[in-house]
């Protein structure tokens, strides 16, 4: 792959998405479909009482991991699922349109985000303002979106840092410590990312993301009475989302990616000393399977190793993600997929862990393969396919949203958008029926 295109997937990673925050408008089609009063109406939990999810408390109410399988319910359990950044910085309204939605779906898992870092994160609600500083006022989303989704049955996949510096993430916190340094999230005019890298290694960068994981898993839940890390609706917490650590990538030194493992090696042992029954995961994108390859996704110019990185001992399961036309691959996007779903199910089974694909799309209008909604079903079909013949244990689409605070569609801001109802939701749910055996 030519290396213009090594640039995070979807354009410039997801700012312009995740800073457009569900404010846009519905097309107008969309909207008459929605009712313009439903906002009024949105239903407030009362902060006061505890109140209990459908899982009995105990070990036994918890996803666990055997070996290469998830079990729930002391049984094998496989998912379908997707993911719903948005639910940790919206009105209670909007968490119960998008986790109702889920549920309506058949979708037994969704992957939202737990951190928001920084006053200059362009977001109303901000959880970590400065390092050490947390507002417990404004934990009061993400509180109800965990209350939520026990209600209704969902687990919940929370990731607490970002690569990219939508919310903050760790080019926030790289800020904080160095406010001299150039950002540097895409990489410098070598395509190196030093700057951006001091996050896995810097001591007190460290320190104060460590800090901040502390204070996420331990505290106590205004809605649930639980803390985080004794509720069964938390499936697995995830260190961050997609982190990659170019500067020791091919041509930059150390293709292994050591400081990218090293600091996940010691992030992993932390959450699982906290939550010892919750599922730990690194939520990376599977890049890096073989170093020495041309093909920029499997190649180690990112500086990650994928089976170094799942083998890890307080990793529970493997996650990769896929956006073949944002990588390039716009020869065969769908054929592509199904190798890349392929050869990440063989090398977790040969490390002996559990796998997920917990991203994937193609973007309406962006590609050969993806021009309309019938055009890019029919490619899910065959990546869903080769999910459920590669025992893959679960899939998490990108992206299922519902409405927003006026009543209209969350904008779709990468053209990934799955909205319900729709074929392509429908598509999804016979998926995760079937996967679930």
């Amino acid at each position: 792959m030519s290396e213009p295109s090594l640039e995070p997937h979807r354009g410039v990673s997801r700012r312009g998405l995740l800073l457009g925050g569900g404010i846009a408008a519905a097309t107008t089609a969309g909207a008459a479909l929605l009712n313009p009063l439903a906002a009024s109406a949105a239903p407030r939990a009362s902060a006061s009482g505890s109140l209990p999810n459908p899982w009995s408390l105990g070990r036994g109410a918890y996803v666990s991991r055997h070996g290469t399988a998830l079990h729930s319910g002391g049984q094998a359990w496989k998912f379908g699922g997707t993911n719903t950044y948005y639910l940790h910085t919206s009105s209670h309204y909007m968490i119960d349109s998008a986790l109702d939605n889920a549920g309506q779906v058949g979708l037994k898992v969704v992957r939202a985000w737990a951190f928001s870092d920084g006053t200059a994160s362009g977001q109303a609600i901000v959880l970590q303002s400065a390092p050490y500083k947390y507002d417990e006022a404004a934990f009061d989303s993400l509180d109800y979106a965990v209350y939520k989704a026990g209600q209704l049955g969902i687990r919940l996949v929370l990731a607490l840092t970002n690569n990219w510096g939508d919310y903050g993430g760790m080019p926030q916190y790289v800020k904080w410590f160095h406010p001299s340094l150039a950002d540097d999230e895409y990489g410098d005019s070598t395509g190196n990312t030093p700057n951006h890298d001091l996050f896995y290694t810097d001591p007190e960068i460290r320190a104060a993301y460590f800090a901040y994981v502390t204070h996420v898993i331990t505290r106590v839940n205004r809605y649930t009475g639980l803390a985080y890390r004794d509720d069964p609706t938390v499936m697995t917490w995830e260190l961050a989302n997609e982190p990659r650590n170019r500067s020791a990538g091919t041509g930059f030194g150390n293709a292994n990616g050591a400081p990218l493992r090293s600091w996940a090696d010691a992030a992993s042992r932390l959450v699982k000393r906290l939550a010892p029954h919750q599922l730990v995961a690194l939520g990376d994108e599977g890049l890096g399977l073989d170093k020495s390859s041309s093909d920029y996704p499997y190649g180690g110019y990112e500086g990650n190793n994928w089976v170094s990185l799942i083998s890890l001992p307080a990793i529970d399961y493997g996650t990769f993600h896929m956006y073949p036309v944002g990588w390039g691959e716009t020869t065969d996007p769908v054929g592509w997929g199904d190798a890349w779903i392929a050869a990440h199910a063989k090398a977790a089974a040969t490390v002996g862990k559990p796998v997920a694909l917990e991203e994937f799309g193609l973007p309406i209008g962006q590609s050969p393969a993806s021009t309309d909604e019938t055009t890019r079903d029919a490619s899910y079909q065959s990546w869903l396919s080769t999910v459920e013949s590669s025992g893959i244990n679960g899939f998490q689409f990108w992206l299922l949203t519902a409405l927003t605070d006026d009543g209209v569609l969350y904008g779709d801001y990468d053209g990934f958008r799955v909205v319900f109802p729709s074929s392509t939701a429908t598509l999804m749910k016979t998926a995760a029926a079937m996967l679930a055996g």
